[in-house]
């Protein structure tokens, strides 16, 4: 099991990521635009994902794939059709904050090789008499060689014990899951998928999923080297000697969390990169007076409101108020709360 000691590096950089998470959170994104982070944000992991794992499509034909709904797909196609899927899958699991668990893993796992033969799904097994199991590079030699098959359930075990006991950051969690479910290798297909897929779902269910923008995956697939020397760590090709239990897992670590950095600041910017397009977009929908409408709600911190009180406060008809409200209430500035069918106040967004 990888063991961290927490450095000054990690914890500046650890700092650094909640600071631009605290940025984030006080920016108020529009339910129409944060619909669309979402779904392209699915897309781009989708597609950096399996391109990290030597899937030849490009995005545009990765997003034809996703999009596609009557004709049968390759196999590069169903890869990416299948990750996406497993994407949405989390997305109802995470709405019910459904917690780290074998059966999360091996429902994702599942999903992420949907239509492959029935032994590439679930724990690996026992390799026929002679048949060693490992990663093989082009050549034929092994470049890793996980645990026995026999040890797979309870390091799965230990991995969710840990995450749920202990006390270290939960970004920290996530780089850990990563790298166990890598090198646990519990699958004979669709380990590094899965594992980028379930560090990812449990950043979101800690509260570090970054309103869904940009793809965290993505930056890992700008340099996959890097990817990869950083999870190997230089250490031999045997899961028992050393990958079972790193001497030096800074170089993971301070790997995902450089990553991470990037991807924060990134989605930091984009953010308010875009809020302020879409805004300025929606403001020029606005007639002059809704405009100032909208501007002395927000001068005043007014965040609740019925159309009556604020007539009476600035002196204009109930219909008035009615009919700023509509156009802001189409423009996404304000949302109608309606009990009883009937609309009682106004919330400004």
């Amino acid at each position: 099991m990888i063991k961290i000691v927490l450095t000054n590096e990690m914890l500046n950089a650890i700092l650094n990521i909640e600071k631009s998470k605290d940025s984030l959170n006080r920016i108020k994104i529009p339910t129409s635009l944060s619909n669309r982070f979402r779904k392209n944000t699915k897309k781009r992991s989708t597609y950096a994902s399996n391109k990290i794992e030597g899937n030849p499509l490009t995005f545009e034909q990765a997003d034809k794939a996703i999009e596609n709904k009557n004709r049968h797909l390759l196999k590069p196609e169903q890869e990416i059709k299948n990750y996406y899927l497993a994407l949405e899958m989390l997305e109802k699991k995470l709405e019910k904050q459904e917690p780290l668990s074998l059966k999360l893993i091996l429902d994702v796992q599942k999903q992420i090789c949907e239509g492959e033969p029935k032994e590439m799904i679930g724990l690996r097994g026992a390799m026929p008499c002679g048949v060693l199991f490992a990663v093989w590079n082009d050549d034929g030699t092994p470049t890793y060689i996980p645990p026995d098959h026999s040890e797979v359930k309870a390091l799965l075990n230990e991995l969710i014990s840990y995450v749920n006991d202990s006390d270290d950051h939960p970004i920290l969690k996530a780089a850990v899951i990563h790298y166990q479910l890598v090198t646990i290798h519990p699958f004979e297909d669709g380990n590094g998928r899965t594992a980028r897929i379930i560090s990812n779902y449990y950043l979101s269910l800690s509260g570090y999923g970054f309103k869904n923008i940009g793809s965290l995956e993505e930056y890992m697939s700008y340099n996959i080297d890097e990817y990869y020397d950083s999870l190997q760590m230089n250490l031999p090709v045997l899961y028992y000697d050393g990958r079972n239990n790193p001497p030096h897992p800074e170089i993971w670590i301070n790997y995902f969390l450089k990553i991470f950095t990037l991807y924060t600041s990134k989605v930091l910017s984009i953010a308010l990169d875009e809020t302020h397009a879409n805004e300025n977009k929606r403001m020029s929908h606005l007639s002059f007076k809704a405009k100032a409408f909208l501007e002395y709600l927000r001068k005043h911190n007014i965040e609740l409101f019925t159309p009556i009180e604020l007539s009476r406060i600035m002196n204009v008809t109930n219909r008035t108020i009615i009919n700023w409200c509509i156009e802001l209430s189409n423009n996404g500035f304000v949302e109608p709360i309606i009990v009883n069918k009937r609309i009682r106040r106004y919330k400004v967004l």
